[in-house]
């Protein structure tokens, strides 16, 4: 059995990768729609798509962690469990909110949907890069280490843009 301690770094793992997984979902969900937002996009359109695809991908974690949990205990989990369960995985939607936010700016005709999804892009940067400071900033390492850890998720960040621009362009 692991200590609390222990088990609340795990939480935060979950968390954490959650997380990671639903900014690098809607990212690539916002450049799709960017390449479509010069023809007849509506925010409404962006904010629908986004928040499907979101909310789908959060079920597709909790379905999986649940099919896991059963497999490797061989029991459903306990309410606790489960509990912990839908906050890891719902949990991550908060990544989504700021692109959400800069598309029902769009929608109120404050921006153009094209400059709401380029600012949802840089936002789901950025919070890939704030995630990984969150992940290693209680790590014992070299600053230098921790500077690459997070060079490189940016790096990734744009790699996942590059690709986007690839694939639509």
């Amino acid at each position: 059995m692991k200590e609390p301690a222990e088990l609340n770094k795990h939480h935060r793992a979950e968390a954490l990768k959650e997380r990671v997984y639903v900014t690098f979902t809607a990212l690539a969900v916002v450049l799709a729609l960017q390449s479509h937002s010069e023809e007849s996009l509506t925010a409404g359109q962006a904010a629908v798509t986004l928040a499907i695809t979101v909310i789908g991908t959060l079920m597709a974690v909790f379905v999986a962690d649940l099919i896991s949990h059963l497999a490797v205990h061989e029991k459903t989990p306990t309410r606790p469990e489960l509990l912990r369960m839908a906050q890891v995985s719902f949990g991550a939607f908060a990544a989504a909110v700021l692109p959400l936010i800069f598309i029902a700016l769009a929608g109120l005709g404050w921006w153009e949907i094209t400059t709401a999804l380029q600012a949802a892009t840089a936002a789901l940067v950025l919070t890939l890069v704030l995630i990984g400071y969150l992940a290693i900033r209680r790590i014992h390492m070299a600053w230098w280490k921790r500077l690459i850890a997070l060079v490189a998720e940016f790096v990734l960040g744009l790699a996942v843009i590059g690709l986007e621009l690839i694939a639509h362009g």
